[in-house]
């Protein structure tokens, strides 16, 4: 596992090459290829590169890749949004500008449920599942090397960014989280979209916080309450310890209360 300045990045590298999932910013590729190098189990390039999902810190470096040699492997809905832009976000106050890619950045092999690479003597499995992270997620299996790359649907900074505005959803992201540990066996190594290296239990526990924050807001939906009641009353307190800087307790009612209720803020369609 490789971290940095975007997502965590997992690396098979053998004597058929190295594969990556995510690739951080356009930026860092040099010294992403570089901090490969240093391994010193290979000369050979990154032969291929699966993203997660389109967000720019962890599909950012595609076009250096694909520009070096690199194929680029991703979802359908990964190159539907590379291709089209639009906003990223909560459906809310959480909102970021996502420009069109350039055409080196775009994966030139797409798959719809899932796709396996063959290489270093791995089985590298992307599965599809819909609407958590985002609407193009997929999760990375190693089943050989007992790790799995989660992407963003799993991430250590505290409360996730659910990118409601480009089809994610609570209930996706707890669906994904469950459906992919239950295929795991228990001493698995899981890399996370951000932060240290984790266990199933640290993923149970994300996903035990995801059910009890979800099940609050919607009793507070369903008493007819607001969402500015719902801050002001501060609901969700007993999990303060997973508000952060970039999804505080606030930005996370709004983002359970939009996911809930439907509201995906400026929604990019996919023609």
């Amino acid at each position: 596992m490789l971290e940095g300045q975007g997502g965590n990045i997992a690396a098979s590298v053998g004597e058929d090459g190295i594969v990556i999932v995510d690739d951080q910013f356009a930026p860092l590729a040099e010294k992403i290829q570089a901090s490969l190098k240093s391994l010193g189990i290979t000369d050979k390039p990154v032969r291929f590169v699966i993203n997660t999902h389109y967000h720019g810190d962890h599909s950012g470096g595609n076009a250096p890749f694909a520009n070096s040699g690199s194929t680029v492997i991703a979802q359908d809905n990964v190159r539907k949004r590379l291709v089209t832009g639009g906003a990223a976000g909560n459906g809310g106050s959480l909102k970021m500008e996502v420009k069109p890619a350039e055409k080196a950045a775009l994966p030139i092999i797409t798959f719809e449920h899932d796709v396996t690479v063959h290489l270093n003597g791995e089985d590298i499995r992307a599965l599809h599942f819909p609407s958590g992270h985002t609407d193009g997620d997929a999760i990375i299996f190693f089943p050989k090397n007992n790790v799995v790359h989660m992407g963003d649907d799993f991430v250590r900074y505290g409360f996730p960014f659910i990118d409601v505005s480009s089809g994610g959803s609570v209930q996706g992201m707890i669906d994904a989280l469950e459906k992919a540990s239950a295929q795991l066996p228990a001493d698995v190594k899981v890399i996370p979209g951000h932060g240290a290296l984790s266990s199933l239990d640290d993923v149970r526990s994300f996903v035990k916080m995801l059910k009890e924050t979800s099940a609050v807001v919607q009793k507070a939906i369903d008493a007819h309450k607001t969402l500015d009641q719902m801050k002001q009353e501060k609901i969700l307190v007993p999990w303060q310890k997973w508000s952060d800087d970039f999804v505080n307790s606030d930005v996370f009612i709004e983002t359970l209360y939009n996911s809930l209720t439907g509201h995906k803020g400026e929604f990019v369609k996919h023609n």
